[in-house]
């Protein structure tokens, strides 16, 4: 390794020798940061279980029809791309602890909005308000948690942001399974709210301090997190004034990683993963599933577990090799869904509107139940090949001294 590549690798802050901090603080604090993307995949998995339950709300006001229902499921995104904007400004002028603080209030008043609902447009302003969080949070969260982070840990807690994003969707989607639309948003509060509270009594991170010059502050930050009270060493003279510059693409060592994550995030999205959160439940009652519900929850299960083993066999298995497997698979299940449904759409004798746990007791009923297996099991495959690749790649980068 060149003496550029060690300079360029160098963590901004760490003890000196690679000493062990004595505080474990630090998980607090990234456990409240986390709060916001579980509250942002709540946010996600919310109209999952929710449009079924306001199409048959007894208030006509609030009852949604196909195109207000796409709407109610979208226009998350549109607010989150808004907050993403909000929040890139935010984090370097604000900070990270205040911008993580100030995207609960859009959280919190958006479900607030969403619970006192009189009719559509109120329900849609809610859900646009939650995008705007989840755009901030989304982008604030890792950079507050890497920041606090002591290297020993900082891959760990990295990957726990994805893990923290899929655990809240499935928690939408197991919450739905029991609770009303109205009831289902005040629950999505309470992660946000214990968000509010947890993050007043975290420090901002010391880089960001280090930045703005106030040394005394960064250390005492350092203190509460690390625990530590030896001497720490001063990060890189410059290294707050680095920045991008447009003129930087024409390097081949920038413009070639530069569009192959911005293509694998494309394609990631391309790939219809915000539909099947948005409408797993829709997707499954116009796949005739009695049991779409359980089918919901099946596919959250799926995607917590493989996005916690993606993130244990990331560094072993390799990138690569993840990524090609993924996307064969990903091409493979969506087929069979697209079959199935081709299967299923011509007459009664085709039907597959079974109870997943009915037994199977005479040929047509057979087929019926392999049939809605198939659909199962195919949208459960697809979700684990996402995690295991696309899904989680973009959370990480190769370590020092690893070879591409």
């Amino acid at each position: 390794m060149t003496p550029e590549d060690q300079e360029e690798t160098q963590p901004l802050l760490g003890p000196p020798g690679g000493s062990a901090p004595l505080s474990r603080r630090v998980f607090l604090a990234a456990f409240a940061a986390a709060l916001g993307p579980l509250t942002f995949g709540f946010a996600l998995g919310y109209s999952s279980p929710a449009i079924p339950s306001l199409r048959r709300a007894a208030a006509q006001a609030l009852r949604l029809d196909d195109a207000a229902a796409s709407w109610f499921g979208a226009i998350v995104t549109l607010g989150a791309a808004a907050g993403g904007v909000l929040g890139g400004w935010l984090v370097d002028r604000a900070g990270r602890k205040l911008s993580l603080l100030l995207c609960t209030l859009p959280f919190v008043v958006g479900f607030a909005v969403i619970t006192a609902a009189q009719n559509v447009w109120m329900l849609l302003g809610g859900r646009l308000l939650t995008g705007v969080a989840c755009g901030i949070a989304s982008l604030v969260a890792p950079v507050y948690i890497s920041e606090i982070a002591y290297p020993a840990v900082r891959g760990l807690l990295g990957s726990c942001v994805q893990l923290m994003v899929v655990t809240g969707i499935l928690l939408a989607y197991v919450a739905g399974w029991v609770l009303e639309w109205r009831w289902l948003a005040v629950l999505g509060c309470v992660p946000a709210s214990f968000m509010l509270l947890l993050m007043c009594y975290m420090p901002e991170t010391p880089r960001f301090l280090l930045t703005q010059h106030k040394r005394q502050e960064a250390m005492a930050a350092m203190q509460f997190l690390w625990g530590s009270e030896q001497t720490w060493e001063e990060p890189p003279v410059g290294a707050e004034h680095q920045g991008f510059r447009l003129a930087q693409l024409r390097l081949p060592s920038i413009y070639k990683p530069f569009i192959i994550g911005v293509s694998l995030m494309a394609f990631q999205q391309l790939s219809g993963i915000n539909a099947v959160m948005f409408y797993a439940e829709t997707i499954f009652e116009e796949a005739k599933f009695k049991e779409s519900s359980l089918a919901s929850v099946i596919v959250g299960i799926i995607q917590v577990l493989f996005t916690a083993m993606a993130a244990l066999i990331m560094d072993k298995a390799g990138r690569r090799l993840l990524l090609t497997l993924s996307g064969v698979i990903m091409v493979f299940s969506t087929s069979a869904f697209g079959a199935y449904f081709k299967l299923t759409q011509g007459g009664p004798s085709n039907s597959s509107h079974v109870d997943l746990s009915t037994p199977i007791s005479m040929e047509p009923t057979s087929a019926s139940v392999g049939l809605a297996w198939l659909a199962v099991g195919s949208m459960c495959l697809f979700i684990a090949a996402l995690q295991a690749g696309p899904g989680m790649t973009p959370f990480y980068r190769e370590k020092p001294g690893t070879k591409k």
